[in-house]
């Protein structure tokens, strides 16, 4: 295990204090442990491993894909991507 360091502006420390308070965590690094996991873990639905480059020429795709009629709207690219 290792420690870290965080620094956070003071209204957010004050929300996340609050947020512990409400719902039960024992202090903010907890919070903040629970957080990072359920980020990284359980709610990474999208590979963040691609380039600037490679971001780009998706977004091209998509735009020349709905322009050919291809794709109509953003619901219906993310309801294919979701698939």
């Amino acid at each position: 295990m290792k420690q870290i360091n965080l620094k956070l502006p003071d209204n957010l420390l004050k929300a996340a204090n609050n947020y512990v308070e409400n719902f039960g965590f024992r202090n903010i690094q907890e919070l903040a442990t629970e957080s990072i996991r359920e980020k990284v873990f359980e709610k990474n639905e999208y590979d963040e491993t691609f380039s600037e480059k490679e971001v780009e020429l998706i977004e091209k795709l998509l735009e020349v894909s709905i322009k050919k009629g291809k794709l109509v709207s953003e619901e219906e690219v993310m309801k294919v991507l979701r698939e």
